[in-house]
């Protein structure tokens, strides 16, 4: 029998720009997914978040499908425009209210909320001020988390960030995710603005926060193609650059000492001398796994010189990506032996596959995603069974979402949407995960 520690979570994440819709509402304003989704170009299909899951109107229909399921928490993120339309300043209440609402209503079916104060989500005034690039982000940043933390108290979890590699990488060296900058300049700036912006929030919320505080990496092991030692070094320079860059100076306060050799002169030694303010003390770490990646030493590939080799027997997503559960067990164990790790969630952990648009006789059959999370969960079950410290489990995602620059074209839900209508219905996967939350893990076969 698989077995989970007694209060372990099971849950679902979620997050604002990609399921709420209405992202001009009640005097929200403008983030720069906004922007950047109206952008010709920028998104598959010329897709944007103005509709999405309509969640904004409909959260109390999706509450109500999370108690259905027996989720015992839901993570989901703030959108800091709602809160702050103009990124600082004036407090836009009517925005505030609705987080209040969906809160409440978690807590009235018994479900256990968890808090992102940054999911990419940037307000645009703030982008046209610097954005993350602007060492008084930090401050702006501190000022937006300590608002909410006195309006919503009852938040029991709070994260910082989301993945700050992937509004790095995505943003800032390559320009494929908004703001949608190309500088290693700008990149590391805006990763050492990042982990301060964390540092400061932490700050605010030992001053004056309820609940528990930590913040969300994602990890994805590297593994080399081949023993030649330049894919080896291309392999260590991948792993800093993506696994260690944030969660080095989160959790030791010191930066990895191969930034220097991958961003060259675009890295300023100041940030290591202000490395150890970054490591704060937190309550929890959130890991996002979804997968693995083999690489190769290639010259070209800036800014590591390191390029993923596809593992063509391997089965994958429709993103792409290698379904590879053992990188679970492996990333989990991983952090909990080499850092002085606090308590541990999987904080997203899913899978992509072809659903149709619609849901013929009301049902949707994804058997490949079922065994991509049961695979999952037994992974992380051995990891706990090994000593990793693992308290909880959230399946990215609840909805079916806008997958960010992919538009509405992956769908990783455990509810299927109908975009053309809204309509909601449970897939397979969905019901076979109420029937693990209900167990606490007891239903998963060996």
């Amino acid at each position: 029998m698989t077995t989970f520690p007694d209060g372990f979570l099971w849950g679902a994440a979620t997050s604002a720009y990609q399921i709420e819709g209405s992202p001009l509402a009640d005097g929200a304003g403008a983030s720069i997914w906004h922007r950047f989704a109206h952008t010709p170009g920028r998104i598959r299909g010329g897709d944007t978040g103005d509709v999405a899951c309509d969640h904004y109107r409909r959260f109390k229909e999706d509450v109500a499908v999370m108690k259905e399921l027996g989720l015992s928490a839901y993570r989901f993120s703030i959108a800091w425009g709602r809160v702050f339309p103009e990124g600082t300043g004036r407090v836009n209440q009517a925005g505030l209210d609705f987080y209040k609402r969906l809160v409440d209503a978690l807590l009235e079916a018994g479900i256990t909320p968890m808090a992102t104060l940054y999911h990419w989500d940037l307000p645009a005034a703030l982008d046209d001020r610097g954005g993350w690039v602007e060492r008084d982000v930090g401050a702006w940043f501190a000022d937006y988390a300590a608002t909410c933390f006195q309006a919503l108290p009852d938040i029991a979890f709070w994260a910082t960030l989301n993945e700050p590699w992937v509004v790095i990488d995505g943003g800032y060296l390559h320009g494929s995710l908004a703001p949608g900058h190309q500088s290693a300049f700008e990149a590391t700036r805006a990763t050492h603005n990042l982990l301060r912006a964390h540092a400061a929030a932490v700050e605010a919320h030992r001053a004056d926060g309820k609940g528990e505080i930590g913040v969300v990496v994602n990890i994805e092991p590297k593994h080399p193609a081949t023993d030649d030692p330049q894919d080896l070094e291309a392999t260590k320079r991948a792993e800093a650059q993506m696994n260690r860059a944030f969660l080095e100076p989160l959790l030791t306060g010191r930066y990895p000492e191969e930034l220097r050799g991958i961003y060259g002169q675009a890295w300023d030694e100041s940030f290591e001398h202000e490395a150890a303010d970054l490591a704060q003390p937190i309550d929890w770490l959130g890991i996002n796994y979804y997968t693995r990646s083999v690489v190769r030493h290639d010259p070209s590939a800036w800014p590591t010189q390191a390029t993923p080799v596809e593992q063509r027997h391997a089965a994958h997503m429709t993103t792409g990506w290698e379904v590879y559960p053992q990188g679970l067990e492996e990333t989990l164990r991983w952090v909990s032996s080499t850092y002085p790790a606090p308590p541990l969630y999987v904080t997203e952990n899913g899978a992509a596959f072809y659903d149709p648009p619609t849901a013929a006789g009301g049902r949707v059959e994804d058997p490949l995603r079922r065994a991509y999370l049961e695979d999952h969960l037994r992974a992380a079950a051995r990891a706990i069974a090994s000593g990793v410290d693992l308290r909880g489990y959230f399946v990215w995602s609840l909805l079916d979402n806008l997958e960010w620059a992919q538009g509405f074209s992956q769908r990783f839900g455990l509810i299927h949407v109908d975009f053309e209508t809204q309509k909601r219905t449970l897939k397979d996967s969905a019901h076979w995960y109420a029937g693990v939350c209900r167990s606490n893990g007891k239903s998963l076969k060996p």
